[in-house]
């Protein structure tokens, strides 16, 4: 409730492109399998590319996730978790998809490649061709799209924030929302850690009108 309030425009905006990023263990897959288990009791269908090969269904079942009704695609390579995201769209058929994550979107001739061999770019202009494509067809079909990404640490920044997300700036110009998620605390029930604290920061809004509280 708290985050729609934030966002504006009553929660996450359909037929848009979300990125939510965040440092490791900070919440990120949580707060989309949550997104997931809320659109299906609104009778949405929805779908996890686990590029990390990482999606634990028992977690998920926990959240409130229909494991039996998600579906669940492992891609090989970046190009083809892209392009099952893209052919999802076209379908009509999936009202969410998220994708775990853009680290993971690793290019074909990356790993098809020998070990030293420069791939400097080569997922940032993979990520820049499919966002094109994908903001179209996803606004055509309504359907949300969520990129889960992490962060790094830009090398030899002295001045301003030295962190920066994966995947180059594609992602940064056509995402309509972008959330910062922080893991800030422990929930405790007497000694025994229960949960997490999260902090999630509205970085970038296009969906809610401007000047609006919350």
């Amino acid at each position: 409730l708290s985050l729609d309030i934030a966002l504006g425009a009553g929660g996450l905006p359909m037929g848009r492109i979300v990125e939510i990023y965040g440092p490791e263990a900070s919440g990120k897959t949580t707060l989309t399998l949550q997104v997931i288990a809320a659109a299906q009791r609104k009778g949405k269908t929805c779908a996890f590319i686990d590029a990390e090969h990482a999606l634990d269904p028992v977690y998920a079942k926990k959240l409130g996730v229909d494991i039996d009704n998600l579906l669940c695609s492992q891609p090989d390579t970046g190009e083809q978790a892209l392009e099952i995201c893209d052919a999802l769209a076209r379908s009509g058929a999936v009202d969410v998809i998220i994708v775990d994550s853009v680290a993971a979107l690793t290019p074909k001739a990356e790993i098809e490649g020998e070990i030293g061999d420069s791939h400097m770019g080569l997922a940032a202009r993979m990520m820049s061709q499919a966002m094109r494509k994908l903001a179209g067809n996803l606004k055509q079909s309504n359907t949300l799209l969520i990129f889960i990404n992490q962060i790094r640490m830009k090398i030899g920044v002295m001045f301003g924030n030295p962190e920066t997300t994966t995947g180059g700036n594609a992602l940064k110009f056509y995402a309509s929302v972008r959330l910062d998620i922080r893991r800030i605390g422990a929930i405790k029930e007497g000694d025994n850690v229960v949960g997490s604290e999260t902090r999630v920061k509205v970085v970038k809004n296009k969906i809610a009108a401007p000047f609006s509280p919350g």
